[in-house]
């Protein structure tokens, strides 16, 4: 199968926001405006893009203010574009049953940003597992030894230039 043929055959899923979701959409502009988001949606979640400065504050923002009130860190993802990272911050709210996603991204060949632990502590395993399968560097972690792979691996399994031995993608 060709590249051509792949991009032809690869559809997007369409946007289907329940009311809590678009009314989310409708209120983050407003409440991290200082940042200066990109925002939309994709699937059934609304998706805030922000620098990598603008990261931890955003971050505090959608934790403390009270119309957003994300106290629950449910996971990070890391997916390699080759001259980019993107960094995927999955939260959501318990007390407004919403979920957003925060995403960032850093150069591949410096993939530092500061970590997030300092308002969602449950981010210290996954961006430990960020850093093991991607060499994102979380600075101010509290702990980046390695989680999944043993002290002194070389290389990064997770990233697309990581030579899989008699593996062909596509």
């Amino acid at each position: 199968m060709t590249e051509k043929h792949k991009k032809e055959d690869t559809k997007e899923a369409p946007v289907s926001l329940d009311e809590k979701g678009k009314a989310l959409l409708s209120l983050i502009p407003q409440a991290l405006q200082q940042f200066h988001p990109q925002v939309s949606a994709a699937v059934d979640e609304v998706v805030v893009t922000v620098s990598p400065e603008n990261l931890v504050a955003a971050a505090r923002v959608c934790k403390e203010d009270p119309r957003l009130a994300f106290n629950y860190f449910r996971c990070l993802s890391v997916v390699d574009y080759e001259k980019h990272l993107e960094i995927v911050y999955h939260i959501f709210s318990l007390d407004k049953r919403h979920k957003m996603v925060i995403k960032t991204t850093v150069p591949e060949d410096k993939p530092q940003l500061p970590t997030i632990t300092t308002v969602w502590p449950a981010a210290n395993w996954f961006e430990r597992e960020g850093h093991d399968l991607y060499g994102v560097e979380f600075l101010g972690h509290p702990d980046l030894s390695p989680l999944l792979l043993y002290a002194g691996f070389e290389g990064f399994p997770g990233r697309r230039s990581y030579p899989f031995h008699d593996y062909n993608e596509w």
